[in-house]
């Protein structure tokens, strides 16, 4: 199992290609960055439980592809990836350029997270009717797999629908990057079995049955990753033991003081994880 960094790249905060060269120069496999368009003043979907005020962050990002290339730019190992990328408010022609131009430029280091994420607003405002938001992201995710992987690609579903196409680049990574299907919603591992990769939930104590179902259900190989792994050396042994390949920790968004205090921490829990610490 190895380890990465989530984090929110605000505009007031450590900037996106600094803060990968850091993470990367600190060891760490992958950063994931968090995508929001904007977030709707009227509030009406609860944050969480509904008691805890929405961070300022979350609609003080830059934007997630124009990060991720700073970051891809500022290092040469590092795995760069959307943590996630709210692929229901974006046109798949366009995203799908995108994802394969950032590939292209980090030469291969591309991790696609994808969901439909949870302010019911913010999705309407892009046109998506919150109802059928799972089904147009199934079908966007599809058709972006198409274009990656054909020279002529084609899509007719409910949703999204066109004929042949070419566009380039094509990712690096075929037949496309890897598609990292968040949420920990009832029908997540059907998404993840129908169209990903690897499941990419936040850590909550029900995964561990849940990855056992998704090993159970699976015909192919499917990889999991968490994110939002807490800093405790005993939940990532559970996590390794579940075959967990990647445990990623959510980092706040800060100057560089803030940034580094929260990789101790997180690289403390790591090194007694793996039996270094005291």
């Amino acid at each position: 199992m190895d380890f990465g960094v989530g984090y929110f790249p605000t505009h007031n905060a450590m900037a996106p290609g600094e803060l990968a060269r850091l993470v990367e120069q600190r060891g760490h496999a992958a950063v994931f960055f968090a995508e929001h368009t904007h977030i709707p003043a009227s509030r009406e979907t609860p944050y969480q439980d509904g008691h805890r005020e929405l961070p300022q962050r979350y609609w003080h990002t830059y934007d997630l592809f124009v990060a991720l290339t700073a970051a891809a730019a500022a290092t040469s190992r590092l795995r760069i990836g959307s943590g996630i990328c709210l692929v229901i408010e974006r046109d798949p022609i366009i995203t799908a350029k995108e994802v394969a131009s950032i590939d292209q430029l980090s030469g291969g280091r591309f991790e696609f997270g994808v969901g439909a994420g949870w302010n019911r607003e913010e999705m309407r405002n892009h046109g998506t009717d919150p109802r059928v938001r799972m089904s147009v992201l199934r079908e966007r995710v599809e058709a972006m797999r198409a274009i990656w992987s054909q020279d002529e690609a084609s899509y007719h579903g409910k949703y999204v629908n066109f004929d042949r196409i070419w566009s380039w680049p094509k990712p690096v990574q075929q037949p496309a990057p890897p598609v990292l299907v968040g949420g920990t919603g009832p029908g997540v591992l059907d998404r993840v079995l129908t169209f990903g990769d690897a499941w990419f939930p936040n850590y909550e104590e029900g995964i561990f049955e849940r990855i056992r179902e998704l090993r159970a259900r699976a015909e192919r190989p499917v990889g999991v990753q968490v994110l939002s792994a807490p800093a405790d050396p005993a939940v990532l042994r559970r996590l390794h033991d579940a075959g967990v390949q990647r445990a990623s920790r959510w980092i706040p968004s800060g100057p560089r003081s803030v940034v580094e205090r929260a990789l101790d921490e997180w690289e403390q829990a790591i090194a007694e994880f793996a039996g270094e610490g005291p």
